[in-house]
């Protein structure tokens, strides 16, 4: 495995430390290990450090095509079963007539708890419903705790109801984008067909985030599976790294949030 950590930025070494002692863990102890919940990004991670290893893997963020997802790391003989990953959706109750909740509203209230955001899920909001998911383990205390959003005062409720959760309405437009380098400013500026110039001056004014962190430097290196977010055209994903051309440029296929 320590062959697969060289392939990985610096700052996801804390990440990758954690899901290798869970690798370790498991097969030491020959049983089940369920993680909190992962972004896309640090799921890739995961499958690459198992990759390797007899251990098997599996995925589950209760909504369907959720985007954070917890897995279940586990021995051959063991067959994982939806309840295995402790998952419960809350439906939020709040003054629809006079308040009006974001997605934003939501996630902000969350990290004041000064929780750990892998104890949440996806959030999902359409009209005046609001859902999300958390790990069972942590059920009573969100309940406990949250309890507003913004000025909103709320109340949570269990769903159970499969068939009321809310479905994503995320559509990606996969586009081949043929580029020089990996490198943040070249991708961004091919993304927005902005000069490099103007790409550079985006992530310098902190309007670029990567897997939901800002960057600021136009020479960081994207990778597979990388999330981006440019404030103003939108929000991106790289899909897969295809190679080189005849002329020695990187082909990338991109998904494009509609």
């Amino acid at each position: 495995m320590d062959s697969i950590v060289q392939h990985f930025r610096r700052d996801e070494q804390p990440f990758i430390e954690m899901a290798m002692g869970w690798v370790r863990e498991v097969e030491d102890s020959y049983s089940p290990k369920l993680t909190g919940f992962m972004d896309p990004r640090q799921r890739f991670i995961l499958q690459s450090i198992t990759g390797g290893t007899d251990l098997l893997l599996s995925f589950q963020g209760a909504f369907p095509e959720a985007e954070r997802q917890r897995a279940l790391l586990y021995p051959n003989y063991f067959s994982p079963r939806k309840e295995d990953f402790h998952i419960v959706v809350f439906n939020v109750k709040y003054a629809t007539k006079f308040l009006n909740i974001e997605h934003k509203d939501v996630l902000g209230s969350m990290m004041a708890l000064g929780v750990d955001r892998s104890i949440f899920g996806d959030i999902r909001v359409a009209d005046e419903a609001v859902q999300f998911t958390v790990s069972r383990e942590m059920k009573d205390y969100v309940i406990a705790n949250f309890t507003a959003i913004g000025k909103a005062k709320i109340l949570l409720k269990e769903n159970d109801a499969v068939d009321t959760w809310l479905l994503s309405t995320d559509s990606w437009l996969e586009e081949t984008h043929i580029v020089s380098s990996l490198r943040l400013d070249v991708v961004i500026a091919s993304l927005t067909k902005l000069s490099r110039q103007k790409a550079a001056s985006l992530i310098h004014g902190e309007k670029v985030k990567v897997n939901w962190t800002v960057i600021e430097q136009p020479a960081f290196d994207l990778q597979e599976s990388d999330m981006l977010s440019v404030r103003g055209w939108g929000r991106y994903k790289i899909i897969a790294i295809e190679g080189r051309t005849k002329k020695d440029k990187i082909r990338l296929i991109v998904g494009k949030l509609q």
